[in-house]
């Protein structure tokens, strides 16, 4: 089974982050999650995204696939189809657990992705350079390092 599904959303030249401040550190993630049991990676990113972010999307194309922990995480490229971004329900929006720390919905502008503590740092140069050359047609896939 998969481990994360999450979405890249783009407008006007900013992407859509969660902002985190957790364990006494500050990062920004892309919205997305955990894969549920009999869920599918698409099913999960189009219900991170509404948990999270409180949009419906839909999904382009599969962007990018990373190794992490033994499991996969698979991040797609959406677009609105309704909802109001920052109004997202999930648990972790609405009643953070204060070891699990705190999720902030914001745009980052893409100029400013790799000055950032981005996660995973391989999606968010991915992102800056699809935006100067465009979207590969395949996937990119990234094994994960031997530890």
């Amino acid at each position: 089974m998969s481990y994360r599904a999450g979405i890249i959303l783009l407008q006007d030249d900013k992407v859509a982050l969660i902002e985190r401040h957790r364990a006494g550190l500050h990062y920004f993630t892309f919205p997305g999650g955990h894969v549920d049991e009999g869920e599918t990676p698409e099913q999960a990113a189009i219900r991170e995204t509404e948990e999270e972010l409180g949009l419906q999307v839909s999904l382009k194309q599969l962007l990018a696939q990373f190794g992490w922990h033994g499991k996969w995480q698979y991040y797609y490229l959406v677009e609105v189809t309704g909802g109001t971004f920052g109004s997202g329900s999930g648990e972790e929006m609405l009643d953070p657990l204060p070891e699990r720390g705190t999720y902030r919905p914001m745009w980052m502008p893409v100029a400013e992705l790799l000055d950032q503590p981005v996660k995973p740092r391989e999606l968010a140069e991915l992102v800056v350079r699809a935006m100067q050359a465009g979207w590969a047609e395949q996937p990119v896939v990234i094994p994960e390092e031997p530890r």
